[in-house]
């Protein structure tokens, strides 16, 4: 099994000003003149952490880690307003263009597979191939299935726990009833709100229930932030109703891509990775039989480590920069 290489420190770190009040963190490791990966966090709004840095070589790779809006380091923190999938797109293409990049790999796992996925559609004469986990089409049906029902017959101590801060009287849209109390004026409430949203993710995120992970998502830091950017994009049909993942396909013709998925993924089922591998021949489907949706997990983390090992073998001697 294939570990996480060993932890590492960035070279440069970057404020980029996007549109205001929004500032982007972004960060550089591994070696300057390697492969460009960009690293796409997941939520969103849980940000970026030492760990990720660490799924590639950084010997062979540039490695740019980007806190998205609201999320981690960027500023200000869990804000809603200026915060679509559309931005996230715009913001990709400035931090690629900030940073001389030509064309480079893009990694994301459960809402960064959406995130990668969608850019690639939008920018595909931009992306040297794609390493996507935890595939997240962020249907209607997909945050149902998590938020509303289907996940809650598999946990239903942890989904009491979930539904706790919400009245009987509005349990028919979970999704909304937290929307208003997220994006409401009592700070107690709010702050409830969102430790009982990250909470549920962070109890079912792992084939068996892993203390880290769930402290991770209860912290109320990272709870805010995930709760509420979450809830507002999933109030939003993550802003690809006009445009569903499955339909922008075709757009990755030539695109090479790897896709890692757990077999008993209760936060993402896995029939979403066997739908886009199905619409994207060019994609190679691995299915990790003993793991849940964590990056974290042992067998996803050695996928991982093994396709981010193989695209640097195909791509040595790719020339960074726009010369």
């Amino acid at each position: 099994m294939r570990e996480l290489y060993p932890a590492i420190e960035p070279l440069v770190t970057h404020s980029i000003p996007v549109e205001a009040p929004h500032i982007l963190h972004a960060e550089e490791c591994g070696r300057l003149k390697g492969i460009p990966v960009v690293f796409l966090h997941g939520g969103p709004g849980a940000g970026c952490t030492p760990a990720h840095r660490r799924f590639f070589d950084p010997d062979r790779y540039r490695i740019i880690l980007i806190d998205q809006r609201g999320a981690g380091r960027s500023t200000p923190h869990a804000h809603l307003e200026g915060n679509t999938t559309q931005h996230l797109i715009a913001d990709l293409e400035r931090v690629r263009v900030h940073l001389n990049i030509e064309r480079w790999l893009v990694f994301g796992g459960s809402w960064g597979s959406t995130l990668a996925l969608a850019y690639a559609a939008t920018h595909p004469e931009r992306v040297l191939g794609l390493i996507l986990r935890g595939i997240f089409l962020c249907r209607d049906e997909d945050v149902s299935w998590f938020y509303q029902r289907g996940a809650d017959r598999l946990f239903p101590d942890y989904w009491a726990d979930y539904l706790a801060p919400i009245p009987e009287d509005e349990r028919d849209d979970l999704v909304a009833a937290y929307h208003r109390r997220l994006t409401g004026s009592d700070e107690l409430a709010r702050m409830q709100a969102a430790k009982a949203w990250s909470t549920w993710e962070g109890r079912t995120a792992t084939l068996l229930t892993d203390p880290a992970t769930v402290d991770f998502f209860a912290d109320p830091h990272h709870a805010l932030s995930i709760a509420r950017i979450e809830n507002h994009y999933f109030m939003h049909g993550a802003f690809l109703r006009e445009q569903p993942l499955l339909e922008q396909v075709d757009r990755l013709a030539g695109i090479e891509g790897e896709i890692i998925h757990g077999r008993y993924d209760v936060v993402c089922p896995v029939d979403q990775a066997f739908s886009l591998a199905a619409a994207w021949p060019n994609a190679k489907l691995t299915v990790v039989e003993d793991a849940g949706h964590a990056a974290s997990e042992l067998g996803i983390t050695d996928a991982l480590i093994r396709a981010t090992d193989r695209f640097a073998e195909r791509l040595t001697g790719h020339q960074n920069g726009r010369g």
